[in-house]
């Protein structure tokens, strides 16, 4: 099984309509669980210390959703970055492996994830070094998941 671990909600219908359609392709590959956590009220104008003690809350919200065997690979933008065939190639090792009850992706909020998620990842993994609005990413994850189940099935995917 597949877990999507999201801080913040997709308020967009766009949004809301390609994460769907992807949820729909996917379903014929593996189970996949979209989870949203409570992603903390900040200001422009925090301090850094303001924005510390909001992300290690959602830290904690994040941590309380994962399961103790889980697979946990974080977007963070300092992370390793693949290309599909390689990610498709990590998601298969860990779903192939046995040992894990599930893989499970983590995009933080709008200030990144807290050291104690981070701490916990077993894989970081990065888009790009651009930063892109979490509620897209979750859109471009998923596109890239569904994705690595085609080329782990040797179905045609676009190049």
């Amino acid at each position: 099984m597949i877990k999507i671990i999201a801080v913040g909600k997709i308020k967009e219908k766009y949004l809301k309509d390609a994460i769907a359609e992807y949820e729909k392709r996917l379903q014929t590959y593996t189970k996949l669980e979209i989870i949203e956590s409570k992603e903390e009220e900040v200001g422009e104008e925090l301090s850094e210390k303001e924005i510390e003690i909001a992300k290690n809350k959602e830290g904690d919200e994040i941590l309380k959703k994962i399961s103790e065997n889980s697979y946990i690979i974080t977007l963070e933008i300092n992370g390793k970055m693949l290309d599909s065939v390689g990610l498709s190639e990590k998601i298969n090792e860990v779903l192939s492996d046995g040992y894990y009850k599930d893989l499970v992706f983590i995009i933080g909020g709008s200030n990144g994830l807290s050291k104690s998620v981070t701490d916990r990842s077993d894989y970081a993994l990065s888009f790009s070094k651009m930063t892109f609005p979490h509620q897209l990413m979750r859109v471009i994850l998923i596109e890239q998941i569904y994705r690595s189940f085609r080329i782990i099935n040797n179905h045609p995917y676009h190049k």
